[in-house]
């Protein structure tokens, strides 16, 4: 577009799922259910893995942290979603937009990382069992838990700056129901390529790293588990990561296959919907999928409850 379009910009225009406002009320039933379920089972695990002394392990305190990270993640758009249906009120402001941004950048990399540090964990605890509470001392569960946050705090700061170079139009549409940075990127008017370079640079460089360390992590676990006797045994063995897996699975299958489809289709509006997989949907079922595969967590769970 001509310079001439360019215009300071005060808010942005989130059009949400849907425009048809007889479905809204429905829509803001579902999601606060999904959020109250995600919240409340993921602060349940938390309590659990504080309270009861036999989680007190890096295993949980990994799993805690994580449930921690989903809250948050769920946090940075649901409540926003569903502020702007109660109140009919599409808009964001600018501000709000670069900071809803920042932290849904920031806890979506952490849960990657963290994912790879819980299967880097299990990895130790199945091939290296007699040498698991040496390795993972409470020194280097910090010092992985630490390196985690200080890369995805700098991986979202680093978009949060390239979006501060960038104009913007009249158009101001974002088809989406949060701020979601390629959306925001393709409303500029200046040159965006800086933008695209950094954003698939980033993508692909934190997100190889992790997803090599957990192949790398597993390729291990079967071969030590392979090499076990007994078929209790290596049914033991494989259950202790059987919950770990699940959640890996959902969340790299759900997350790519949102990408593949918006490179496979235009419509923005189907874009949307397909990411609330990985950003409700996932967050939600993660508290399911660990308690229902591990009998110390169900009873930490029963035990707080009761």
């Amino acid at each position: 577009m001509e310079p001439g379009n360019e215009t300071h910009v005060s808010e942005f225009i989130l059009l949400g799922l849907s425009e048809e406002t007889r479905i809204q009320p429905l829509v803001f039933g579902l999601f606060l259910s999904m959020y109250l379920v995600t919240f409340i089972g993921n602060l349940l695990i938390i309590l659990a893995s504080i309270t009861d002394s036999r989680l007190h392990t890096p295993m949980y305190f990994f799993l805690s942290n994580l449930s921690f990270i989903d809250i948050c993640f769920t946090s940075t758009t649901v409540p926003k979603m569903l502020l702007n249906i109660k109140t009919q009120n599409k808009t964001i402001t600018y501000e709000g937009c670069l900071i809803q941004m920042y932290f849904f950048m920031f806890f979506g990399q952490l849960d990657n990382f963290l994912l790879a540090v819980m299967a880097y964990d299990r990895f130790v605890a199945i091939c290296h069992p007699l040498h698991y509470t040496i390795i993972m001392n409470s020194k280097l569960c910090g010092l992985l838990l630490l390196t985690s946050w200080s890369l995805s705090a700098l991986d979202s700061l680093l978009h949060d700056l390239m979006i501060l170079r960038l104009s913007f139009c009249t158009h101001l549409e974002i088809p989406h129901f949060f701020c979601e940075l390629k959306q925001v990127v393709q409303l500029a008017c200046s040159d965006a390529f800086p933008n695209d370079l950094v954003m698939y640079l980033a993508a692909g460089l934190f997100g190889i790293i992790p997803l090599t360390g957990i192949f790398f992590s597993y390729s291990k676990i079967v071969s030590s588990i392979l090499k076990i006797s007994s078929a209790k045994g290596k049914s033991k063995a494989f259950s202790t990561c059987g919950s770990h897996l699940s959640v890996v699975f959902l969340f790299y299958v759900t997350f790519v296959g949102v990408y593949l489809s918006s490179a496979a289709t235009q419509n923005s509006r189907k874009i949307a919907i397909a990411s609330v997989m990985y950003t409700v949907i996932t967050p939600m079922l993660n508290p399911f999928i660990y308690s229902l595969r591990n009998k110390d967590l169900k009873q930490a769970l029963r035990k707080l409850i009761s």
